[in-house]
């Protein structure tokens, strides 16, 4: 899901979010004991209630559950790279902080590194269900001390939604599995030679898109460059970052060339904060996007009850794996993340906020989030549960892009290396910069961002 921090505000800005989330955000002090407050992202799609509906029940039976406790929810309505702004502000002090947030595996360790977060083994080690938790699940939450900071609740996987109407109208096949980058490049030609009107490919790019623009764009281009088994971005052997190479290069210029050929969306649009919102909302649902790189969360927006409601979604769309850059094994790429209920060091009720989390994370609970929110399960005994793999269409197809899925470096840097990514997309996608000039000033802030502790590969 989406994803990202400070990466698309100038310091101004990123002044002027400080202020504001300090009053429109706050919690305020003096937070009563019997009172959990419960921090999320909430939708900026007016119509789009899904996390709002899903923690009204579980407000619902938390206080049922505990006579006398209160659930108070803090949410922040914002764009992803707002979101993180609004959010670390709020955990730098006892008298702005939740109890209970919702953090994003790729910021969690940059929040550990900054003392934000409580360590939670005390409390998982009293709490059974913590072993029907997958390992990498658990991992994308573990800080570098070896201590677990969150509880996810969900992971994902990305790959390619088509509009099966406007391939029928460009004469391209109905059941569409492209093995190379040329391929897809190639389809997307041909829809903007034979349906005008339509968008051919969407591909998220630049900071105010955050890590949208790395994750679903850059990252699942990226990883399917190279032998498919070393990690293009971050070498573990060294401990250090890689600098952009050649895989790198290939990735921005495929970037470029979306862009650069019209193939996309208008770049104004295609930097527009907000445009994730209208890819699920009305670009999809209208007709007007043919190929869309994004993730496996969409239907969230379009079941009953979503203010977006899609019955026929999973008739008109299909779904394809991204492939790698020439085919070459696996043949296919995906990027994992998710998210976690963390609990802020300066939480004012800590207890109460992993009981918050306990009624969260019941395995009906848990089921019920998945499937509401277009999720894949972390609990192996919701994901062995055929209510859950059989609730709604792509479920069993993105869960099957698990076995090709990978990571990003959860490190306290990666931020700020994904703000680099970010930039340089930026830069080609507008124009103002060639693809090695774009490679050339992301080598020369990654230096910048990690201390020097960079390798060339």
């Amino acid at each position: 899901m989406p994803v990202r921090p400070t990466a698309a505000l100038s310091a101004l800005l990123t002044a002027a979010l400080a202020a504001t989330a300090l009053t429109a955000c706050s919690p305020g002090s003096g937070s009563s004991p019997d009172t959990v407050k419960v921090s999320y992202k909430q939708s900026t799609d007016n119509s789009v209630k899904v996390m709002d509906t899903y923690l009204a029940g579980i407000k619902t039976q938390f206080e049922s559950k505990y006579p006398g406790k209160k659930v108070e929810f803090v949410p922040i309505k914002a764009p992803d790279s707002e979101y993180y702004t609004k959010l670390q502000q709020m955990l730098r002090s006892p008298r702005t902080a939740p109890d209970l947030v919702y953090e994003d595996t790729f910021l969690i360790n940059s929040d550990i590194t900054s003392g934000y977060l409580k360590p939670l083994d005390p409390y998982l080690a009293k709490w059974p269900d913590w072993k029907r938790f997958i390992g990498t699940a658990k991992a994308a939450a573990r800080g570098e001390d070896g201590k677990t900071y969150g509880v996810p609740d969900g992971t994902d996987t990305r790959g390619l939604w088509f509009d099966k109407r406007v391939f029928a109208k460009a004469g391209l096949p109905a059941d569409w599995q492209p093995k190379t980058w040329d391929e897809v490049l190639a389809a997307a030609r041909t829809i903007k030679r034979k349906v005008p009107g339509v968008i051919p490919i969407n591909v998220y790019t630049g900071k105010p898109a955050g890590e949208a623009a790395t994750m679903q764009g850059f990252e699942m281009l990226l990883y399917g460059t190279g032998d498919g088994r070393t990690d293009p971005l971050y070498d573990a052997g060294s401990k250090k970052w890689i600098t952009g190479g050649r895989g790198f290069r290939d990735a921005l210029r495929f970037v470029e060339t979306v862009y650069k050929e019209k193939l996309g969306p208008d770049v104004s649009d295609a930097l527009d904060p907000n445009f994730a919102t209208a890819v699920r909302g009305e670009l999809l649902p209208e007709g007007r996007l043919g190929i869309d790189l994004d993730g496996s969360w969409l239907p969230q927006d379009w079941l009953p009850g979503s203010g977006h409601e899609w019955p026929d979604w999973s008739k008109r769309l299909g779904l394809a794996a991204m492939p790698t850059q020439d085919g070459q094994a696996p043949g296919r790429v995906s990027m994992s993340g998710g998210w976690t209920w963390a609990i802020p060091a300066k939480a004012g009720n800590p207890g109460l906020a992993f009981d918050f989390i306990r009624t969260m994370q019941t395995k009906d609970n848990a089921r019920k989030w998945y499937i509401a929110n277009s999720g894949i399960a972390v609990r192996e005994d919701v994901a062995d549960d055929p209510a859950y793999a059989t609730a709604q269409p792509g479920i069993a197809f993105f869960t099957e892009l698990v076995a090709s899925t990978h990571y990003r470096p959860a490190f306290p840097a990666y931020p700020k290396v994904s703000t680099a990514v970010q930039e340089a997309m930026e830069g080609v996608t507008t124009g103002d910069r060639s693809v090695e000039q774009a490679a050339g000033d992301y080598d020369a802030t990654l230096k910048d961002v990690t201390g020097g502790r960079v390798v060339r590969r």
